[in-house]
């Protein structure tokens, strides 16, 4: 019997973290990557950021920046900051959160 008890909280502990992160899971980071090259890339090529130092895309830069979250992404893409432009007017919520899981996915990957 403890051994179901086990296999059910194992069970139970993955879903919770699947549906958790469901907005991950229902991204179309193809869409993201489109995205990205029409409205990112020119300020942020492989991650980097041509306007200010420090606040690019890279891994290390998004932890810094506590910007390491789709969350966070998304909201920054949404509502701009400093001189990264809104585009909560351009975007639709699904292709900030498709941008956003495309930046994570590639940070992770190194930009290549």
């Amino acid at each position: 019997m403890r051994i179901y008890k086990q296999i059910l909280a194992i069970t139970l502990a993955i879903f919770i973290v699947l549906v958790g992160n469901s907005s991950a899971l229902a991204a179309d980071t193809a869409n993201g990557a489109k995205i990205f090259t029409v409205n990112c890339a020119a300020c942020h090529p492989n991650g980097g950021n041509i306007i200010r130092w420090g606040k690019g895309l890279k891994k290390r830069a998004l932890r810094w920046n506590k910007m390491d979250s789709i969350e966070a992404i998304s909201s920054l893409v949404a509502k701009g900051k400093n001189n990264m432009s809104a585009f909560q007017d351009r975007l639709t919520q699904e292709e900030i959160n498709d941008v956003a899981v495309y930046v994570l996915q590639q940070a992770d990957q190194g930009w290549r």
